[in-house]
């Protein structure tokens, strides 16, 4: 009798298909997705014999011997090891690469001015700050300059920072269908590199980055930075770039009180010849960081602002940092779309355009708004 019973039990053993352990399952194993290749014609035998059903067999494919089924792991390891199987993958989930865009560019019109054509093209900006990732998928950087030799900050596409990647793509992230959408996705983008890796950096170098610039021809500057004190000598550089026509946007500061009424803005934003940008929300709300005071020219989105930063990453940041770049891309579709300006007439344009928000000391002469100053 316990003869009998062996010989059933080896007949049962060697009807049930291949295991990989000697382990019984209590429950069935769950099952993911896979594709399942054969070395040679694709053999729905082979797979049965392994317990795949045919409610398991989601596609079948008729240009390569491919499956697509779903397994257990011990089906897709047992599979994996089977001479007539030449690979086994699990079936990788994806999705759509979009791109955003910012809550800050329909908000300065700048989308509306896309729509119409004005794409900030030829239109060369330089971004006076830590570098540019130039690497950067969503970022198309012509050239640049460091002012420091040290091996780690005196490449200008080495952004150890961030925070120059980030305002380069609120003024040209580019129109690629990933990431963010900049003001102005086809201005030329140049990175200065005045601040370090630890973002500090000196009036020397904001200085010899403003020099640099009106060397090489650019047609807006933009300085997301600024110090406390004044220095004659840096006002004389900003001075000889306007007056060599070159437009010069800088970030307020953000030393601004709940109340808005202490006289905050720093430096360079503080001279005759710069855009002082001041930060605001969604809501057209003063950020409570902006800084205030009589030289707050222009109000730009400063709060909660999705851009670049390196590699081929995206952040949000906070900050009058953020509200500069956006005037910088405004100004750079203006100018594209009304090339015989000049940039004191560019910069009368975009003052006589702006949206009222009230405060001249907190908003300056409002909202910068792309479009309207186009079409005037």
């Amino acid at each position: 009798m316990k003869k009998i019973l062996f010989i059933l039990s080896a007949l049962v053993l060697l009807l049930m298909p291949l295991q990989t352990g000697f382990a019984q399952e209590v429950e069935p194993q769950s099952k993911s997705d896979y594709l399942v290749k054969f070395d040679g014609p694709a053999e729905k035998g082979l797979l049965k014999a392994f317990g795949v059903e045919d409610q398991d067999i989601k596609h079948t494919f008729t240009k390569l011997p491919v499956v697509a089924l779903s397994l257990s792991d011990n089906q897709a390891k047992s599979l994996l090891n089977h001479p007539q199987i030449e690979a086994v993958e699990k079936d990788a989930k994806v999705k759509a690469f979009a791109q955003t865009t910012p809550w800050g560019i329909p908000h300065v019109q700048g989308t509306d001015a896309q729509n119409d054509g004005h794409t900030g093209n030829g239109v060369k900006v330089a971004v006076l700050d830590t570098g540019i990732d130039c690497s950067h998928e969503d970022l198309n950087v012509s050239g640049g300059h460091s002012v420091f030799d040290d091996a780690e900050n005196s490449d200008p596409c080495n952004d150890g920072n961030g925070h120059g990647t980030h305002v380069a793509g609120t003024v040209a992230g580019l129109d690629n269908g990933l990431g963010v959408l900049g003001v102005a996705p086809q201005a030329s983008l140049y990175a200065v590199k005045v601040l370090n890796n630890d973002g500090s950096g000196s009036y020397s170098g904001i200085a010899e980055g403003i020099e640099w610039a009106i060397n090489n021809d650019m047609d807006i500057i933009n300085m997301s930075l600024g110090g406390s004190q004044s220095s004659s000598i840096l006002e004389d550089f900003a001075n000889l770039a306007y007056d060599e026509g070159v437009l010069v946007v800088a970030a307020a500061g953000n030393s601004g009180n709940k109340g808005g009424k202490n006289d905050s803005v720093g430096y360079p934003a503080k001279y005759q010849s710069v855009i002082a940008v001041a930060a605001v929300d969604q809501n057209n709300q003063r950020a409570s960081f902006s800084s205030t005071g009589p030289a707050v020219e222009l109000s730009a989105p400063g709060v909660n602002i999705l851009s670049s930063v390196p590699g081929n990453s995206y952040d949000s940041y906070n900050g009058t940092s953020m509200a500069s770049p956006h005037v910088a891309g405004v100004a750079a579709q203006v100018w594209a779309a009304k090339p015989g300006l000049s940039n004191v007439e560019l910069r009368q344009l975009l003052n006589d355009t702006a949206q009222p928000l009230g405060d001249s000391g907190q908003y300056g002469l409002g909202l910068v708004q792309s479009l309207d100053a186009i079409n005037q």
